[in-house]
């Protein structure tokens, strides 16, 4: 297939995208800290180290395999011709990166936006497999994701891919629009939580013979809320970049873009904090937190085409259906998701996907850089809700079936799930030999009496 040409960024947006880039490590961090605060506290320093290693063979996994596969905007890449149009269904880049121009603005910034992206979607999965999840099994499953499973998807929506190409081939709106990653990296890393939740089953005394569920609490709800607050300000710059780099946003943009994801936020958790307030007569912490970085995951993919009023409706339906599904995936589907992981971004990511279908407007010329489109003001945005929904369909019909087989032949030949002494003792003995808090096993009743 012929190259489209790759679309310069002026100096201002250039700046803009490197400081925006260099937020979202804390983006990384926050989902860190709220992953070991919900975990149990025998296993806080084996999740925070598996958080450190698989975000290391993500980078490593998706320069050497998984960019090759993904590609840019204006790079080459492989197509089949259906109807007597071209479908952009994978790239075809050179391993190590080698055919990317280091030298220039677009290309270099987004490998390198790309690299924290798949280093925060590979994130998502050690949430759901908490307390029971090897420290190898992980490191395996996410060089699977950072090779294959992303840069695929990702291809399809970020790189000119037939997804992007949905506005031009079919005339569905825009083409499938995400600008901050609310399919690919969000939705995308929750449903392959919930493979890995499938795959490894419940903790231990986690259902009783009944069936029915035991709570177990998480065991520092301070890292949490902590962790929201790093979240905040990583998904800025994760919402702020990526509406340069893949839908051409204007600099003046940013503004609302940060304006809007505070919104969806805050929102979020307020409906959270109310609902369990009404439900159990009190504010739940780790639900309400679950609420907020629910709001920042719906946020991702409107955050530069809707108004703050809708941005904030977004946020309150996300807090609600995060709520919600985390009670419905343990009572019902006897899913096991220490950290929530499964509805914070798959469901509220999925939600934020159609949202953009039904609140995002284009009230200027834009640019689906993805695409290699320019659009102009309200052309086709009465069919961009169908283009969302057919992505939304390829990732439950693709996306998940693809996370699931991947990671069960990988169990297959390597077990993921601890041994039962290995829940005993807690991860921290079991596979680091020493605890975070060693403190709990050394002061005694006896110690602490004067």
């Amino acid at each position: 297939m012929m190259p489209l040409p790759v679309p310069a960024l002026s100096d201002t947006s250039a700046t803009l995208c490197i400081f925006f880039i260099l937020l979202v490590p804390l983006a990384i961090a926050g989902l860190s800290l709220a992953n070991t605060g919900l975990g149990r506290s025998r296993s806080a320093a084996h999740s925070m180290l598996a958080s450190l290693c698989v975000i290391a063979v993500a980078a490593v996994v998706y320069v050497i395999f998984g960019f090759a596969w993904q590609g840019f905007m204006g790079g080459p890449a492989h197509a089949i011709v259906v109807g007597g149009k071209p479908w952009n269904w994978i790239a075809a880049e050179p391993f190590f990166t080698r055919g990317i121009d280091r030298s220039g603005w677009p290309a270099s910034l987004v490998l390198l936006l790309q690299i924290l992206s798949v280093g925060l979607t590979a994130m998502i999965p050690l949430g759901a497999g908490a307390d029971r999840w090897r420290l190898g099994a992980a490191c395996a499953s996410t060089a699977l994701l950072a090779g294959i499973t992303y840069p695929i998807f990702a291809h399809w929506v970020w790189a000119g891919g037939w997804l992007a190409q949905l506005g031009v081939n079919y005339g569905l709106g825009h083409g499938f629009v995400d600008a901050g990653g609310g399919s690919t990296i969000q939705a995308l890393g929750g449903l392959t939580a919930l493979s890995i939740a499938w795959i490894l089953g419940p903790r231990r005394g986690k259902y009783s013979a009944e069936g029915m569920p035991a709570a177990i609490p998480g065991h520092n709800p301070v890292l949490v809320l902590f962790g929201c607050v790093l979240a905040l300000v990583g998904w800025i710059g994760l919402n702020g970049a990526g509406a340069i780099l893949f839908t051409g946003a204007d600099p003046g943009f940013v503004v609302l873009i940060a304006i809007n994801t505070m919104l969806a936020a805050s929102s979020a958790a307020l409906a959270a904090a109310a609902i369990t307030r009404i439900r159990f007569g009190k504010p739940d912490a780790s639900l309400t937190a679950n609420g907020w970085v629910g709001g920042l995951v719906a946020s991702s993919a409107a955050c530069a085409f809707v108004d703050p009023i809708p941005a904030i409706i977004i946020g309150l339906v996300s807090g609600a259906l995060v709520t919600f599904s985390v009670e419905w995936l343990e009572l019902h589907l006897a899913v096991d998701d220490p950290s929530g992981a499964i509805s914070v971004h798959a469901v509220a990511g999925i939600w934020g996907v159609l949202a953009l279908g039904f609140f995002g407007h284009f009230p200027a010329p834009v640019l689906n850089v993805a695409a290699g489109q320019l659009s102009v003001p309200g052309a086709g945005d009465t069919g961009q809700w169908l283009a969302q929904l057919v992505g939304v369909a390829t990732l439950l019909g693709f996306v998940l079936p693809l996370a699931y087989g991947l990671n069960w032949v990988l169990n297959r030949f390597y077990p993921q799930r601890v041994p039962a002494e290995g829940e005993r003792q807690g991860m921290d003995l079991y596979e680091l030999g020493a605890g975070a808090y060693p403190e709990f096993l050394t002061h005694t009743d006896d110690f602490t009496q004067r």
